[in-house]
């Protein structure tokens, strides 16, 4: 691993604005695991506000009785137009909080008054190699630092007084394919750090770095290395029995680009562990084995790295059905005796309350309908299969459900101690698992082993009718003692934000329809909301000062729902980016401007004269490589360029610039050199251009059905 350390090692830029800095901040009171622990009801000083990942403020002024009177305090517009994902942190009176392309600022918490902003300049280009957007889910503290990832792999440390940096490291193999999307966790004085990228061909690992320093202190894989090439623990070792085959030429996978949590009296840190490279067992792994350590929860001593304990969700992981998904750590009464547990619903659909002081299981319940299993055997801790799961065995299609987004995905939940609840916020959506019988891996797109081309949505009403009504989302309160649903909000469509529990009863939530809510803790009743004029994903936060209670959330549309489903994009209604930060209390008067106005350009593309051979080998390569940025058959979102409606098409030679040469690298889109010839490329350009003809038809027959008819 390469150290650079100094405040003159990156190409980075950090505008101070030191003169409205906050007189706690200018202190610089210390933060430590005391601190965390102590869990101050009005700061926010982890992602999850502590250690246990609960995301439950314990304050009480804002309740059911008062909500409706809440109201905007400030807000901010932020300088990128990405999606925002991230949690934002109270501390000394200063929030700081990371948004797309890893850029960190902090404002005033009373005012918004912009203290500082830091910009590591990530290079566009390395979009390519994320999966779900440019987000970035937050920062970490320690001490009078903050610590962010950024999307190219660096971990840095920064100066939380003035947001200059003071030393950075590089976590990942430049020349790879990871990213970093996550938010670090700071525990015992060291910066612990996953990464994504299993998509694209990576072995997932977590490294804790010092908190002074920079210096790696240990390595915890997931995955065994090829055989031979590492001395590897027993742990590696043990795994490395449950693979087959060339696992090792695509990384194997297993990344842990989100969920931890740590409980300091086990001194264990758990992390959430990701899906297998590629997707398909068969080119994973032969078809065969359980593949540890994916889709697993893994306990590991904190102080040293090692191995404590496992439970794997989803063995021989097949479905992009990650176990990433945040985990709550809480003492729960079960069957009358009070256990330590840890809680998560991962994307499989099945919600799991482990012991977390041995892995134990205690229960698993599916909390959406599931289709790939029939429940969870409890006495093996392992999923009773559908054999047609197994596409690749079969050889046929299988729709699952829940699909590759996940009966829950990266949007925290959160955990009221009061109610004894978790809030989950829930997709109920499926996915066409598509066996491809000739696949091989390749330097970019997606690398998953399955055929993204053959379930594209046609250009039929009723079939697109029908997909849209079995698409939806959830807020669901789930009772973790009875192992049962208590009450649910409908919502229209999935994507829906992350959660926040209060003392005072309530539950606060954005939408993907650009709606923030409260609802009671109790039944679910919609007690307040407020037009956010965007879709919101990230999970807000409380805190209080001078005796005032606020509520805060990164509103900002995005992630892999906003780029990837095509026509289901828009399920919730159609929504644009407005990136801000919005900060809530009661008597708020501030307003937002007027919600700007969203206009598509029309589909007029050139006639589509190519053959059918042409067309089918360009639905290939844009299922292959096009498709999760610009969506399912080429109907796109409000994010990047709906491709059937760019000017784009109508010009060759200009198609080729973009798509082969990689003109527009600086906005992220690279070109495609490596991966499709000049001919391959051009038969996308037909393909979106037969497309782009196909729904300019539907959309004059839909507006030919919906015209009056006179005379009659």
């Amino acid at each position: 691993m390469t150290r650079r350390n100094g405040a003159g090692l990156l190409a980075a830029t950090a505008l101070v604005l030191t003169a409205a800095l906050p007189a706690r901040l200018d202190a610089q009171n210390a933060l430590d695991a005391a601190r965390i622990v102590a869990g101050a009801p009005g700061e926010w000083l982890s992602t999850g506000r502590t250690y246990d990942e609960q995301r439950f403020s314990p304050l009480t002024q804002l309740n059911a009785g008062n909500v409706a009177s809440l109201g905007l305090a400030w807000s901010a517009d932020l300088d990128t137009a990405r999606g925002q994902e991230a949690t934002p942190l109270m501390i000394d009176g200063a929030l700081y909080v990371s948004t797309a392309w890893s850029m960190v600022k902090a404002y005033d918490a009373r005012t918004g008054a912009l203290l500082w902003s830091y910009d590591p300049q990530v290079p566009r280009e390395t979009l390519v190699k994320a999966c779900c957007d440019a987000v970035n889910r937050g920062v970490a503290a320690w001490g009078d630092r903050l610590f962010v990832g950024t999307l190219d792999g660096r971990l840095v440390a920064l100066d939380r007084k003035t947001g200059k940096p003071v030393w950075s490291v590089v976590t990942l193999d430049p020349k790879g394919n990871a990213t970093i999307t996550g938010a670090p966790r700071v525990v015992d004085g060291m910066v612990v750090i996953g990464n994504g990228g299993a998509e694209f061909g990576a072995r997932g690992y977590v490294t804790a770095y010092d908190v002074a320093t920079g210096k790696q202190m240990w390595r915890f894989y997931t995955v065994p290395a090829r055989p031979g090439t590492e001395t590897e623990p027993a742990y590696l070792k043990a795994a490395a029995s449950t693979w087959f085959g060339e696992y090792w030429k695509q990384g194997g996978g297993g990344t842990v680009w989100d969920a931890m949590a740590y409980d300091p009296a086990l001194d264990l840190l758990y992390i959430g562990v990701g899906n297998g490279s590629p997707w398909n067992q068969k080119y994973r792994s032969d078809g065969r084995g359980d593949n540890l350590y994916l889709s697993s929860i893994v306990a590991i001593h904190a102080r040293t790295g090692t191995y404590a304990w496992h439970y794997q969700t989803t063995p021989g992981e097949s479905w992009d059905f990650t176990a990433t998904q945040h985990i709550v750590l809480a003492d729960v009464v079960i069957d009358g005796k009070l256990r330590k547990v840890l809680m998560q619903a991962p994307k499989n659909g099945f919600f799991y309350v482990l012991d977390r002081t041995t892995g134990a299981l205690i229960s698993a319940n599916n909390f959406v309908p599931v289709n790939w299993a029939t429940g969870v055997d409890m006495a093996t801790g392992r999923p009773i299969e559908r054999p047609e799961a197994r596409y690749y065995k079969t050889g046929k299609p299988f729709i699952g459900s829940p699909g590759a987004t996940g009966a829950h995905s990266w949007q925290p939940m959160a955990f009221d101690p009061k109610s004894g609840l978790v809030f989950i916020p829930a997709n109920l959506a499926g996915f066409p698992y598509f066996p491809d019988p000739a696949w091989k891996p390749a330097k970019l797109g997606f690398n998953v082993g399955v055929d993204m081309s053959a379930g594209a949505m046609p250009a039929n009403r009723a079939a697109r009718e029908a997909a849209a009504a079995a698409t939806t989302g959830a807020l669901i309160a789930w009772d973790p003692a009875l192992h049962k649903e208590r009450w649910r909000v409908a919502y229209t469509g999935p994507w829906n934000g992350g959660l926040l529990a209060t003392g005072g009863g309530l539950v606060f939530q954005g939408s993907a329809a650009g709606a923030f809510a409260a609802f009671a803790t109790t039944d679910g009743r919609k007690l307040w909301s407020f037009p956010a004029q965007t879709g919101i994903v990230a999970a807000p936060i409380s805190y209080a000062l001078d005796g005032q209670q606020y509520i805060a959330v990164l509103a900002g549309w995005g992630g892999v729902w906003a780029l990837a489903p095509g026509t289901l994009i828009d399920k919730s209604g159609p929504v644009r980016n407005i990136s801000r930060l919005l900060v809530f209390k009661i008597g708020g008067k501030a307003v937002l401007p007027p919600a700007p106005v969203l206009e598509k350009l029309p589909i007029d593309p050139p006639a589509s004269t190519a053959t059918a051979a042409v067309i089918a080998a360009g639905a290939e390569h844009y299922g292959r490589y096009c498709g999760v940025c610009h969506g399912d058959a080429a109907v796109g979102g409000t994010l990047v360029p709906d491709l059937r409606r760019s000017g784009v098409i109508n010009d060759a030679a200009l198609w080729q610039q973009v798509v082969h040469d990689g003109a527009l690298k600086v906005n992220g889109m690279v070109g495609f050199a490596s991966v499709m010839s000049a001919p391959d490329i051009e038969t996308v350009r037909q393909y979106v251009i037969k497309r782009a003809n196909e729904d300019k038809a539907l959309e004059l027959r839909q507006a030919a059905a919906r015209a009056p008819v006179f005379g009659k």
